[in-house]
């Protein structure tokens, strides 16, 4: 399972929210890059950013610290956050990102969903699915988790895969900076559900322990954020568990 550590960016600074929230921000490190190079410095060899300002303002934003992280380290990233066109696709692409997270616009304008997984490949799109659970399983969210949609979380999932998706985020919103543990449950019941399928796991990481779980449970990898900032996980436990497994 890849260890693949979050960097949120607000005004080219590195923050967490709770649930999502805005209002909850917390300024870590003014520098991301020092923080993605604590990373690489501990064996890390992937990296989750998110631009915050762009999935509200529905286009790139935050591009200028993709391609410093990009040109200085050797990390993997996929990068996601308001990319709304081919434009902002092309930006990311070109600012060093490996692969591009899409959730709203595979909600709001599927047919550009599935022409990026055309032109790039599967390989290079991850489809972002956000949920709020409910009683079936949960609701997917749009527009940084602002709006809750119709969809069901695992036909939604269920639909893209049919369409070549391979590599599905998948972070519960209730969980995500709360430090609670991840959703088990749901991650069991899309992986039954549904294979082949590359699921990472997003959202309320709040130790080390679960991490092996969700290896178990076949997630292909796990986005793990606040956890490391708050230190409940630390550098040293995801290079064992790197080296180890």
């Amino acid at each position: 399972m890849r260890i693949i550590p979050a960097i949120d960016i607000i005004e080219g600074k590195c923050v967490r929210l709770t649930k999502g929230d805005y209002d909850t921000k917390k300024i870590y490190n003014e520098n991301p890059l020092e923080v993605a190079k604590e990373f690489e410095a501990s064996g890390i060899e992937y990296l989750h950013v998110v631009d915050l300002d762009g999935a509200k303002a529905s286009e790139i934003i935050n591009y200028k610290v993709l391609e410093q992280i990009a040109s200085k380290t050797n990390l993997k990233i996929d990068f996601g956050g308001g990319l709304k066109s081919d434009k902002d696709l092309e930006i990311a692409f070109n600012s060093g990102a490996n692969q591009i997270t899409g959730g709203s616009i595979a909600v709001k304008n599927p047919e550009i969903f599935n022409s990026w997984i055309a032109k790039y490949g599967s390989d290079k799109i991850i489809l972002g699915a956000d949920f709020y659970p409910d009683a079936i399983g949960g609701k997917i969210a749009t527009n940084g988790w602002q709006e809750e949609s119709s969809l069901e979380l695992i036909p939604f999932i269920k639909d893209y895969q049919q369409k070549g998706i391979q590599y599905v985020i998948c972070t519960d919103i209730s969980k995500d900076g709360m430090l609670q543990g991840p959703s088990f449950d749901t991650y069991n019941n899309i992986l039954s559900e549904i294979k082949p399928l590359k699921l990472i796991a997003s959202g309320g990481i709040s130790s080390f322990d679960e991490l092996p779980k969700l290896a178990e449970n076949g997630c292909e990898g796990v986005i793990i954020g606040k956890a490391i900032y708050e230190n409940k996980v630390s550098l040293k436990q995801l290079e064992n568990f790197i080296i180890n497994n």
